[in-house]
């Protein structure tokens, strides 16, 4: 079993006197590493040193040399693409071929930044548009805040974490990095190869440890200046109450809808959302939560979809014909079963799946299901879907908008009319017409509206975020 501990300014922290936390693979239990965890005084080293290395080295250095660092640290997850997906399968439980899928999107995102460090840019502005301004010059330019936080989450512990991580460094911050604690170490692998990449000692401070320890004292630190959090909704509610003026990018929950109209094609969509609903057993943000289905094709798309469904291979994720592995933990699973139970003694009926062996929960689909269930209302972040009919485009609108969330969803129809119609009409943060909820790129804008966050990911998006508008204004002197 190997040991980790906190990376600061290059240095491992691992002295025998830390307490320690486990890391337990889901799927059966083997302990992966044991974590040296980090102290409130790990995280004043860690700002500190970020503070003083933003004005000493990223403040000031060139974009071309951020841009070489990101694209080399693209180019050596390439080569350790397999070692990394293999970590990822065995600390977070997810199946063999979703981890690898991970990492290829993870090289997309550092080729992005990569691309982006050397095109942020600014503009300049018509100062005599204005009465008086004449004679005038006006700069906007974008510039690095300073000290990012990054705290992620542990079901995209790779990919996530690069959504701050990358955008950070192209824009020419520094980052305290806070992984979740149940997968840090694909954190502590990504810090060392961005060290192996050329990235500075103290560029990337990694703390692995506790909210309680050094995650919350993370987001009211003096020196941080923006809070970069991907997680649950009461921490992210926590987070804003605390932050103060920093920036803060917000990735909070969602219990997404997709709508299929009586012209979708019902073999399709059927397909993309088992996967939309089941793929790392519904851990997913974006997962496909809500399906409402046309009365005329209901009885069609519900006999399909429970067909495909079980067909899904349930066993050890390290399996590439694995299609379904473990939740988290056991705590985690056990509580997506309390819900499933809580439904049916309200009314409602299980299609399939329903049962729990350990940390597993079989795919399970629900019906007769009402808007005040907990499998409807709240992000249930497991593998369980909710099948709904509807019989008109207004009252299905009311449905999926009547939500504390709105991050993404899915509409399948034919009709490009009435397809833009209900896009605009539904509110989310973002909208895939004949695509599910659960389709996302490294490259769009990503966040949502409501309870379900503040901000936009996207490397784009993250990257402007992470920059301050200055503007500098000239008065050219007309006399010869």
């Amino acid at each position: 079993m190997m040991q980790i501990g906190s990376i600061i300014n290059g240095q491992e922290r691992m002295e025998d006197h830390r307490q320690t936390m486990t890391v337990i693979n889901p799927f059966n239990n083997e302990k992966i590493a044991e974590l040296k965890l980090a102290t409130k005084q790990d995280l004043e080293d860690a700002a500190q040193i970020s503070f003083a290395k933003f004005h000493s080295t990223t403040k000031v250095m060139p974009a071309h040399q951020r841009a070489d660092i990101l694209r080399k640290a693209a180019d050596l997850l390439v080569e350790k693409s397999e070692d990394f997906a293999t970590i990822i399968c065995k600390e977070a439980g997810k199946p063999i071929k979703y981890s690898r899928g991970e990492v290829e999107r993870s090289v997309q995102i550092l080729r992005f930044a990569s691309e982006l460090a050397k095109n942020i840019t600014g503009e300049v502005l018509p100062m005599d548009a204005a009465i008086g301004g004449e004679h005038r010059m006006g700069l906007v330019k974008r510039e690095p805040l300073g000290v990012v936080g990054a705290i992620t989450p542990f079901n995209f512990p790779l990919n996530l974490s690069l959504h701050k991580l990358a955008p950070a460094i192209a824009a020419g911050n520094t980052v305290i990095y806070k992984p979740a604690e149940k997968t840090p170490i694909s954190a502590y692998m990504l810090v060392k190869l961005f060290e192996e990449a050329g990235l500075p000692e103290g560029v990337i401070n990694l703390l692995i440890g506790t909210g309680k320890e050094v995650g919350a004292p993370l987001v009211t630190h003096e020196k941080v200046h923006k809070i970069s959090f991907t997680g649950s909704l009461p921490v992210g509610k926590s987070i804003r109450e605390t932050a103060g003026f920093k920036k803060v990018t917000l990735e909070l929950g969602s219990n997404s809808p997709n709508i299929l109209f009586e012209d979708a094609n019902i073999d399709n969509a059927a397909t993309e959302l088992v996967k939309g609903a089941f793929a790392f057993s519904g851990q997913v943000c974006i997962s496909a939560q809500r399906i409402y289905v046309h009365k005329a094709i209901f009885d069609r798309f519900l006999e399909d979809y429970i067909r495909k469904t079980k067909a899904l291979q349930i066993g050890d994720p390290i399996s590439d014909q694995t299609d379904i592995g473990p939740m988290i933990n056991e705590d985690e699973a056990k509580r997506a079963k309390q819900w499933i139970d809580d439904a049916v003694k309200e009314g409602a009926k299980i299609e399939v799946g329903g049962e729990r062996n350990g940390t597993i929960l079989s795919p399970t689909i629900m019906t007769n299901v009402d808007e005040n269930m907990k499998i409807i209302a709240e992000e249930v972040f497991a593998p369980i879907v909710s099948v709904i009919p509807f019989e008109s485009e207004e009252e299905v609108i009311q449905y999926a908008n009547n939500s504390i969330y709105g991050l993404q969803a899915g509409v399948f129809t034919k009709d490009i009319n009435r397809a833009l119609r209900v896009a605009d009409r539904l509110e989310m943060g973002g909208v895939w017409i004949n695509e599910i909820s659960t389709y996302r790129q490294d490259n769009h804008p990503y966040g949502g509206v409501k309870q379900s966050g503040v901000g936009k990911e996207g490397v784009k998006y993250a990257t402007e975020d992470m920059t301050e508008i200055k503007f500098i204004g000239i008065k050219i002197d007309q006399t010869n």
